[in-house]
Order: structure tokens, then sequence, then C-alpha cells
């Protein structure tokens, strides 16, 4: 990317808003809404720099842990040396939906366009992560179908024009092909999501995030120790939910606790390998 040099030049120089909210959508009954995308990244700075030339704001957590803003999620980076990237991993990648992929080329994304879909395409952070891109005005498959003829509020958004620049848009799974009911209907069932289809996919529809589901041959990695090593949620009533999760039957991977400033956390792994953290208290950091 062109511009790398002047972007990190701006990071370098303070471009970090402390005690900054979270812009994260209402939860759902269940209350359960987008949360966050946490990257670990052999450079920081390079990958901050990165998105907030996408759009984000620079904002220190807890004074230790780098993040950038974005309308509904917020995408956390850690130091680290992952084991490889979304390509082969249950989580193929990530979506978000934008205003004009020209103002992102203009700006020195070298952006990757798929020529056989209008609207679609992608652009790579500093260490070879694909992020996929719908251009507002151009893209013919943004749209959500639900499930029946229903309707919800929160998934209506998918059927209007964007208000902002850019907003998360959606997780892409990958499951086994014989899976993907069964993946649609547990992020549906255990985070109160609404069941559709985005376009040709299967699909759930959380605030803030609609999770795709596409089936494949074999099991693909579990997210844990990649690039993206986890997806995060925020629920309200946190503890609750938990009981709720393990009374149905669910393991979670670290147990709800609390840290000393009373954000509340937990982890646990979808059954196709996608690591979760669920937090309380993200939106008022």
């Amino acid at each position: 990317m062109r511009r790398i040099v002047e972007l990190l030049a701006l990071v370098s120089f303070g471009v970090i808003a402390l005690g900054a909210r979270a812009e994260l959508s209402a939860p759902n009954a269940a209350g359960v809404a987008m949360g966050h995308l946490h990257y670990v990244v052999r450079d920081v700075a390079a990958n901050k720099a990165f998105w907030v030339a996408l759009g984000g704001r620079s904002v220190l957590f807890n004074g230790t842990t780098e993040g950038i803003v974005f309308p509904d999620v917020v995408v956390l980076l850690r130091q680290g040396e992952p084991v490889g990237g979304t390509d082969g991993s249950v989580v193929n990648h990530v979506a978000f939906r934008v205003k004009s992929l020209a103002a992102l080329e203009n700006a020195g994304f070298e952006v990757e366009y798929a020529e056989q879909y209008p609207g679609v395409a992608s652009v790579h952070t500093p260490e070879g992560e694909r992020i996929e891109l719908f251009d507002d005005e151009l893209a013919t498959n943004l749209g959500f179908t639900i499930d029946n003829g229903g309707t919800d509020a929160a998934a209506a958004r998918h059927n209007r024009k964007l208000e902002v620049p850019i907003i998360a848009h959606h997780i892409h799974l990958n499951v086994p092909t014989d899976q993907v009911a069964a993946a649609k209907q547990w992020y549906a069932t255990h985070f109160g999501g609404v069941a559709g289809k985005r376009w040709r996919y299967e699909a759930v529809d959380l605030p803030g995030i609609n999770i795709n589901i596409s089936g494949v041959d074999r099991a693909q990695a579990p997210t844990r120790g990649r690039m993206l090593d986890h997806i995060g949620f925020e629920v309200q009533n946190l503890e609750a939910f938990c009981r709720e999760l393990e009374a149905h039957g669910i393991k979670l991977d670290r147990p709800y606790s609390t840290l000393p400033s009373g954000f509340g956390l937990a982890f646990l792994t979808d059954p196709w390998g996608t690591y979760i953290e669920l937090t309380e208290g993200l939106r008022d950091l």
C-alpha cells in the first residue's frame, strides 16, 4: 500500500483516542450483538495503520490493547506469531460494506476486484490477510432474506443504503457441506440469531454482523492460533447467558469471569472450530 509510511507516521504521533466508546449495535432479544475481531499480528503498528486508513478510529482499550473502532465492530490487535491466516480456517474471511471502492483505491489501497461480481473486491492487510469489501452503490449481492418471509428490525439494515463510509458486514464460515444446516441452527439457537440467506449463502443475522455459511469438502482448521484468532460477541447479562449455554450442553473453554475493572468475559469454541469470546463491557470501554 503506497501510503503505509505516512500512515505509520500518523499512528506514531498519537492518533489514539483514550476512553472512546465502541460503536456497537444494540443487542437482540437474547442480549447479543457483534463485538470484536481479534487478530494476532507480527507488526501491530503497520496493521493499525491499515485499519485506520480503511476508515476505523484508533483506540487504546484499558490502556493496553490496541483497537480500531468501526460501526458495529472493534478490531483488536495483539503482537504474536500466528500459525496462518484465515485461508484454510473455518472463518474464511471477514467483510465490510463501503460507500465507495474507488475512494479507497484513490486513497492508496491496492483493490482487487472480483470481475464476475459487480462491486465486490478485496484488500489485504500488511501481513496478507484478505478483507472482502462491498461497494454499496455497485454490489448486487448484499441483501438478506429472512427464512419464511419474516421481518426483523436489525436485519433490515442489509436492505438499506449505507449512512456511513464503512460498516461491518459479514463473517464467512466454511464448514463441511453436510453440516451447513447444523451450523446455521447452532448460531440461530444459541445467540438468538435470525435465520435466512444472504444472496446464495445460508446465513444467520446478529445485530452488527451477518454470519454466512458455505459448505466445503472437509473440515477446516480451527481459528485459535491463527491470525484471526477469535471473534467476539458483546452480551448483556453475560453471567446468566453463560449459565444458559452450559445448561444446553455447551462447554466453555474459559468460564465466565470478571476483570478487576468489572469487564466480563468467557470463551467457547463452536463445533466447527471457531474460537469465540463473549464479553460484557466492550461497548463501554
